[in-house]
């Protein structure tokens, strides 16, 4: 007789979409497959010590948002089978590869989803899924994380994060010149940094400024070379429409291994949505063929 798989469940019981309920589903929809350990996190960077301590699981099933699967991504090792039950803000990573949005229809899906291998980005020295960036967006990862949590433990919501993007912006009076040097392209006003596509969400559409990345690859580069009032119009729709990769103005790079970045000033830094602090260099790194994940529509990896 065939031994029963083993899996870890980890959550983050403070995650936007984490629910007593919504967790008795999952657990009802692995336990006739799995024979499942469920671990929560109690603080940061829990579960990546969590992820380090699992010990002959088959899979690991992360239930949570982006920064939970990037804590867990942080503790495992290159053998590891990692399934995302969506359960936070964006879920880029879950609606990237093809997982339903409700928790009990993705445990059901990733039963039997085809296992895909794919790369990771890493950041001096931290792992990231699909995104990282120095300057604008962590800024703006900055200002939202600023809002708190609600009574709940809920993080705000996209309406504050309108908000404080229209803030930055305003905040720049429309320009924002050259404050960093990336090595073999020049100098630029912010990088974006993607390791899939697409770069993120604004809620429910897409974020394409990277349209050629692809998570089976290395990283792409976004880099604005100076930001001013007139082309802001022109970089949003870069944002939702593409095109970045073909602007005059924009530096783009694509399927690299390394980007090396130096910063005029201490500028923040983020990393699948989570705040890494202010640095003035930063390594980005592609770790090819890192980890192998389940993907319900693993089309979406190379379309």
């Amino acid at each position: 007789m065939l031994a029963a798989m083993r899996a870890t469940l980890i959550i983050n019981p403070f995650a936007s979409g984490v629910t007593e309920e919504g967790l008795a589903a999952v657990e009802r929809e692995l336990r006739p497959s799995v024979e499942l350990t469920v671990a929560l996190t109690k603080r940061p960077q829990h579960a990546t010590e969590l992820a380090r301590g699992v010990d002959g699981a088959d899979r690991i099933y992360v239930f949570g948002g982006d920064g939970l699967l990037n804590e867990v991504l942080n503790g495992l090792g290159e053998d590891a089978v990692v399934g995302i039950l969506p359960g936070g803000r964006t879920n880029v990573m879950a609606r990237a590869l093809g997982v339903p949005l409700d928790p009990a229809a993705a445990a059901r899906a990733l039963i039997s989803a085809p296992l895909r291998r794919i790369s990771l980005g890493r950041v001096n020295g931290r792992r990231f899924a699909f995104a990282a960036g120095i300057g604008f967006d962590a800024e703006l990862v900055r200002r939202v994380d600023q809002h708190g949590r609600r009574s709940d433990g809920r993080r705000p919501g996209d309406l504050v994060f309108a908000w404080e993007t229209a803030k930055l912006l305003t905040g720049w009076h429309g320009r924002r010149d050259p404050v960093l040097e990336i090595e073999g392209f020049g100098r630029a006003a912010f990088a974006l940094v993607a390791n899939g596509y697409p770069y993120s969400y604004a809620g429910r559409r897409p974020v394409r400024v990277a349209s050629e990345a692809r998570f089976e690859l290395g990283l792409d580069l976004v880099a604005p070379q100076r930001l001013a009032l007139q082309a802001i119009p022109r970089f949003v729709g870069y944002a939702f429409r593409g095109g970045a990769d073909r602007a005059e103005d924009v530096f783009y790079g694509h399927n690299l291994d390394r980007i090396d970045v130096r910063c005029d000033r201490p500028l923040p830094l983020q990393a699948d949505g989570e705040d890494l602090g202010d640095v003035e260099t930063a390594a980005f790194e592609a770790q090819r063929d890192a980890v192998s994940i389940l993907a319900p529509d693993a089309g979406t990896l190379t379309a």
